[in-house]
């Protein structure tokens, strides 16, 4: 064949070009499953979901005594309170709590008697006590598809009971050095050593970038032999590399030898140093000519093969560096110590928001979810919701621009809309911060939140969420957003075996009941519903009992931690709960318009329109689909 020209194609348009070729040729990786003791650097096929809730029992966080709060309430320094054997049971950090108790009292807040223990100071519910699934709930998503396998979250995969886990298999890399026959070297040159520092380099960095470097035995630069070892390492690998020695001028034969075993997609770059690669395909295998000088290979790796490894990886590279963003909660801290807190970020506009994780010492799946780090210093209590606060980056900043942020209301369809946004566009990503429909409408009110999930109802009409916008956006600049109807209904243990009929029957003495915490959607329904029953809530076991997601409440009642509570039928269905269908209500999406055009907020549309979705809602099971995706109500910026 003939030797195309060099091209000077500009490298974005080459890099562009070449991996739609490749796509278009059907380029990918096949999967395996690994141990997840083998899984770190690998790169998920599929989502992956907690098998086990973590803690799996109630646990005590500290030495001391379990006992009953209600029976310290007396307690004063001039007054203690003492509990006879019986009334508390001693126990060490780690150990079950008694189902009996709902406080640990450290050693030293305590004085031993003969008969019992004496307190000057009372108890508060559910202190020192770690409560199942407070690090993550059976069922929930731990990683999304398409996701990189860190010790951290190796960790939060063990503890939620995942062993075995499905990755991209990782590509084989070829490499067939080019040695020249009768070349005039440099005086003092050494040719072998040459291909020996190519070699090195390149395989190097191919294993830093998760692929597996093959090294062939050195291809005379004559077209025969090149084009048998192209041929050979083509049909062996996933990739291959003609990598020349020290001379330049050696892709003219690399350019025959790839058009003869596959094709020609271009032949130089306009890149100093680098310029003469040639870029190539066999089938939908990536076969690349690079020139012979070391730096201008590795520039050639670094700006052409890096892109195509991360789409055959299917994963991007991390950064790092520091900026300032807002807090959408507060941080509470010691002034004596140094804190630092992960955080889960994007970008609102020009906004860096910034929600803490999880920050118990045993919530591995904190080190995971991060992608910054806050830095609170000595002498400082602690961080204001809305203050700004330095963050120091442990992804790209783009990543961070590119991370669509949902502040509000809990639900399970967050986690598949967020597997399938990435998956759809592996540069798109989702943060999702659970803190109750009016915590996401005022998230949206401050310009911190791209998308709010809502459900909260209109007690005049029973219509939902459009009151509450109407009432906090007064001058417009919102649309809501069809996503679901949902049914609510009492989630009761397996078997039903405290025979919970309705709500009348949570004033039961025999039935605790565990709530959603104020502020959220279904708290407000429960309020509302007990109201309109006539159901003196005061007389509710365990009402003052709030939890943050559908699956936690889900997780305590599995547990036998709680009789009944109010949640969604696919929370129920996690953990082989019973479902007393109560109220059908409708969940929308508040979207600011300065979030509207995003490309997440456009994307996540798409999906939501989309029979995948679908698919999976019905998999989850009870929701009521109609339009998701739909535009119920736009209010304009000129409205008041």
């Amino acid at each position: 064949m003939a030797v195309p020209y060099l091209t000077d194609a500009p490298l974005e348009q080459a890099v562009e070009g070449y991996l739609a070729l490749l796509a278009e040729r059907g380029m990918g990786m096949e999967t395996e499953t690994v141990p997840v003791q083998r899984a770190c650097g690998r790169v998920t096929a599929r989502a992956v979901y907690a098998l086990a809730s973590a803690p799996c029992y109630t646990a005590s966080t500290a030495d001391g005594a379990a006992l009953r709060a209600q029976d310290t309430l007396d307690a004063g320094p001039d007054a203690p309170v003492f509990l006879p054997r019986g009334q508390y049971a001693p126990l060490e950090a780690g150990d079950p709590v008694p189902g009996a108790y709902d406080a640990v009292v450290t050693a030293e807040r305590f004085r031993r008697t003969e008969d019992g223990i004496l307190l000057s100071a009372p108890a508060s519910p559910w202190q020192h006590i770690r409560q199942v699934g407070e690090d993550v709930c059976a069922g929930e998503m731990l990683l999304t598809s398409d996701a990189v396998v860190t010790p951290e979250a190796m960790g939060a995969l063990v503890a939620a009971g995942v062993s075995e886990v499905e990755v991209v298999r990782r590509p084989v890399a070829g490499i067939v050095p080019i040695r020249g026959r009768g070349a005039v070297q440099p005086e003092g040159a050494a040719q072998g050593d040459s291909l020996l520092l190519n070699c090195t380099v390149f395989s190097a960095l191919l294993e830093q970038w998760g692929a597996q470097p093959r090294l062939y035995p050195a291809a005379e630069d004559e077209l025969e032999q090149l084009r048998a070892a192209a041929e050979r390492a083509a049909r062996e690998c996933d990739l291959v590399i003609l990598s020349a020695g020290l001379f330049a001028g050696r892709e003219a034969v690399a350019v025959q030898a790839i058009g003869q075993v596959g094709e020609v997609f271009c032949r130089g770059v306009a890149i100093k140093p680098g310029r003469g690669v040639v870029l190539g395909c066999v089938g939908p295998k990536p076969i690349l000519g690079v020139p012979g000088y070391p730096v201008s290979g590795v520039t050639v790796l670094e700006q052409v093969l890096k892109p195509v490894l991360e789409r055959l990886c299917r994963c991007a590279s991390a950064g790092d560096g520091r900026r300032l963003a807002t807090l959408v909660r507060p941080v509470a801290s010691v002034p004596e110590r140094r804190e630092f807190v992960r955080v889960r970020m994007g970008y609102v506009g020009d906004k860096l928001v910034a929600s803490p994780l999880g920050r118990g010492s045993s919530v591995v799946t904190s080190f995971m979810r991060a992608n910054g780090i806050l830095e609170i210093p000595e002498g400082v209590e602690g961080c204001p919701a809305g203050g700004q606060v330095p963050v120091r980056l442990l992804r790209p900043e783009e990543e961070l621009r590119r991370t669509l942020v949902a502040i509000g209301s809990h639900d399970p369809l967050l986690d598949e809309l967020a597997d399938l946004l990435h998956s759809a566009d592996r540069s798109l990503s989702m943060c999702s911060v659970h803190v109750g429909s009016m915590g996401g409408v005022m998230a949206v009110k401050r310009g911190e939140a791209h998308v709010a999930g809502v459900h909260l109802l209109n007690e005049k009409d029973g219509q939902y969420n459009l009151h509450v916008i109407k009432k906090h956006f007064p001058r417009g600049g919102v649309r809501l957003v069809e996503c679901v109807g949902r049914v609510q209904g009492l989630m009761v243990a397996g078997g039903n075996p405290l025979g919970i009929g309705g709500l009348a029957d949570l004033v039961r003495e025999d039935v605790y009941y565990v709530n959603r915490q104020r502020g959220s959607g279904t708290r407000f329904l429960i309020d509302y519903l007990c109201r309109r029953e006539g159901i003196d809530t005061g007389r509710i076991n365990g009402y003052g009992r709030e939890e943050f997601t559908h699956t936690a409440v889900a997780a305590r009642i599995a547990a036998g931690e709680a009789g009944a509570g109010l949640g969604i039928l696919s929370a129920a269905r996690l953990y082989g709960l019973d479902f007393l269908p109560v109220y059908n209500e409708q969940y929308d999406l508040l979207i600011p318009d300065a979030a509207w055009d995003t490309p997440m907020v456009v994307r996540l549309l798409e999906i939501m329109r989309g029979e995948a979705f679908r698919k999976r809602l019905e998999r989850l099971g009870g929701y009521l689909i109609g339009s998701p995706g739909a535009v119920r109500a736009r209010l304009e910026p000129q409205d008041t």
